[in-house]
């Protein structure tokens, strides 16, 4: 047997993908707990814990379920069946479900009591506070509340994907009792409800903040819904559903009516996960596991509240204090506002690291495009555009000024459906071509051209990025952007579009790495390139930071790098599954992740090639469904000044963060940096916060 094949069967050089993200999400807990930060910020964390946490069972336990149902043989490189894998998953959840739990009412709750934000059940609330809640009950949310029976001639009643629901039982006068389901209207009113101060007066600032949560207000008047019964006694509980809807593109006639369609089919998949209030006593529990076809190891029992992502409210509260401190993005003075974005493009080209760099020039970049009258045409790929884009109001604004605009808006991009089809549908009243992906693939590039007619001819000018046009997400996400106007990436550029929005067919490219054509194959043979060199020169180093490295065959490339000498630092944000550091495969080999205020979102393919850096960025991970299954771009970083700012300034300190760094064991388990005994500490955030646009004065 060959080493390749070697390599590729052995299911112990393999992590599972899924317990790999488990720990990672591990790693979003242990921020919750992470007394350095503000108050409010433990408490997002605590909140994106538990809603990475729904998204998780939705698609990724969805699907082990159903290959589990299906009798599904196959099992991943790991060598781990669905079955064990589910298993896997439940024992590894349950002690961090407690943690989430203890860290919620054992230190959460009460650092919020001290700086003056409480929170209330109604039975302790003072007598003007009570009226206040009994008129809101009486007025608002009363009237749209429907229990719902179950018995004889009432089935089981319906309970949509993510609802807050309350289990009712009731007696009547004979002694015999009844189930009802009430639904929490969520949707309709803030979770968290904001109370008088106790002696009745209105809260005038944030400073003071007495709250109750919705499903309390409901449970304390739920005899109102139920007159002449006895209500015995009331539980919280709340479906998880298979969300992972397949759409087959080939047989759609109308992609966006397809599309609105799935969507409404997601509130009604299969059940995969119930979380029960931990005091909801076993027979109900047991009505529930039989009525939605669930087993035992699919409910989860926890303490009130059930489903914490909705504590995400709370960062909409006025107290700076409790929070990060904001800072002033970086702003080259070359993009600032009034300058001409073409020209500073025409000079060099120019990188842009956000959120330590402003969006804004993004931003400007659509808004110059669109007031230039030399303007011919603008192409943009949208994939999560966000509420109240800018970017899309300043595609709008140029079609009405004449221009021509393509958008390629990827209606398949998970959980943000709804918001692109109302985007693509605006988009496309004002005239713009709009196109809405490609059968078979999923468009996950960012790219963006501008074409201008210009005194020596048509220029291309481009931006590039590793992150979404999305002006929200650009200022938590770490991402890079670069805008060239290099003439080479710009054909490849017009190329692709070519692709996108008709029939053109392009198997190679200048520059550019494209997925599904061209990048698989480079990378791989970049790899081999640098084994090469270290035959010949030594010093082979490979940086990859990626989001999840997953992909058998660049795992396996891997591995054989480091079989014969070439250093390899990973840095993963969150699924891994080489084993870094084992004897005889792995032992040049560093896995790290960075989990802290930002969400590492970029992508860097480094390779050393003999000490003349080669750089790529761009959107995809090292995961089959990226290099296959998807339209993906890396594009290279060949200005000199802009390289060696990204090699010299950037990665160093990523790569030296002895704060927030997690470093991944051969067993797939992390540890923390034992901290030098010299050096001081470095978080590599808080640096490039500190440090903000410093790279742009790299030299070579």
């Amino acid at each position: 047997m060959n080493t390749t094949q070697l390599l590729t069967d052995n299911p112990t050089l393999y992590i599972n993908r899924e317990l790999s993200w488990v720990r990672f999400n591990r790693h979003v807990l242990d921020e919750a707990l992470d007394t350095t930060h503000p108050l409010l910020e433990r408490v997002k964390f605590l909140a994106i814990f538990a809603n990475n946490l729904d998204e998780f069972f939705m698609i990724r336990v969805s699907g082990l379920q159903r290959q589990v149902a299906k009798g599904v043989l196959k099992v991943p490189p790991d060598g781990m069946t669905p079955a064990e894998q589910l298993q896997a998953i439940h024992s590894m959840l349950l002690p961090d479900l407690a943690t989430q739990n203890d860290c919620w009412h054992k230190e959460l709750l009460p650092a919020m009591a001290k700086a003056g934000i409480h929170f209330h059940t109604y039975s302790d609330l003072t007598p003007p506070q009570k009226e206040a809640i009994d008129t809101y009950f009486s007025n608002e949310v009363f009237p749209v509340l429907t229990p719902l029976a179950f018995d004889s001639s009432h089935p089981f009643p319906f309970i949509s994907n993510l609802s807050l629901n309350l289990a009712i039982i009731v007696r009547d006068q004979n002694k015999k009792e009844y189930f009802a389901r009430v639904k929490v209207p969520t949707n309709l009113f803030p979770r968290l409800v904001r109370l008088p101060l106790p002696d009745g007066r209105t809260c005038r600032d944030d400073r003071a903040v007495h709250l109750i949560f919705l499903e309390d207000i409901i449970a304390a008047h739920v005899s109102m819904l139920f007159p002449g019964l006895e209500v015995i006694a009331t539980f919280t509980f709340r479906i998880t559903r298979d969300a992972d809807l397949e759409i087959e593109v080939d047989e759609a006639s109308d992609l966006l009516t397809t599309v609105e369609e799935i969507m409404e089919q997601r509130a009604r998949g299969k059940p995969v996960r119930i979380e029960i209030d931990c005091s909801m006593h076993d027979g109900i529990c047991h009505m529930l596991e039989k009525k939605l076809g669930v087993t035992s190891g699919m409910i989860y029992r926890v303490s009130h509240p059930v489903g914490m992502a909705d504590l995400m409210q709370l960062m909409g509260l006025d107290r700076p204090d409790l929070k990060d401190v904001p800072f002033q993005p970086s702003l080259p003075a070359e993009l600032s506002e009034g300058r001409d974005i073409f020209a500073a493009i025409r000079h060099h080209d120019i990188l842009l690291y956000h959120p330590y760099d402003s969006f804004t020039p993004v931003v400007n970049f659509i808004r110059q495009a669109a007031q230039d009258p030399d303007v011919l045409a603008i192409k943009i790929t949208l994939y999560r555009v966000g509420p109240n884009s800018p970017m899309v109001n300043a595609l709008m604004e140029a079609r009405e000024n004449g221009k021509a605009v393509a958008a390629l808006i990827e209606l398949k991009a998970r959980f943000d459906e709804e918001n692109n089809i109302g985007w693509a549908r605006a988009l496309e009243r004002e005239g713009v071509h709009v196109v809405y992906g490609v059968v078979g693939l999923k468009v996950h590039a960012k790219l963006c051209m501008v074409i201008r007619r210009e005194k020596d001819g048509i220029r291309r000018y481009m931006h590039l990025g590793t992150g979404n046009y999305n002006s929200t997400t650009a200022r938590i996400y770490t991402d890079f952007a670069l805008m060239t106007c290099d003439r080479k990436i710009g054909e490849d550029v017009a190329h692709l579009f070519n692709f996108l929005t008709g029939y053109a067919r392009i198997e190679s490219y200048h520059k550019l790495l494209v997925a599904p054509v061209t990048m698989r194959q480079r990378i791989l043979s970049l790899i081999e390139r640098e084994v090469t060199r270290h035959a010949e020169h030594g010093h082979g180093h490979l940086i990859f930071k990626m989001n999840a490295l997953v992909d058998p065959e660049c795992i396996t490339a891997l591995y054989k790098a480091s079989q014969c000498g070439v250093t390899i630092d990973l840095q993963v944000r969150g699924i891994c599954c080489l084993r870094p550091g084992v004897p005889g495969f792995s032992e040049t080999i560093t896995v790290t992740s960075i989990v802290g205020r930002f969400l590492e979102h970029a992508r860097i393919y480094c390779f050393n090639n003999g000490g003349n850096p080669e750089v790529y960025l761009g959107s995809a991970d090292l995961m089959p469904r990226n290099l296959d299954r998807r339209v993906e771009v890396l594009f290279p970083v060949e200005d000199p000044s802009t390289r060696v700012a990204i090699v010299s300034a950037i990665l160093p300190v990523q790569l030296g963060d002895t704060i927030k760094v997690r470093i991944m064991n051969p067993d797939g388990t992390y540890s923390r940096a034992i901290p030098a005994e010299t050096p001081e500490p470095v978080n590599a955030q808080s640096w490039l916060v500190e440090h903000r646009g410093s790279w742009h004065d790299a030299v070579p």
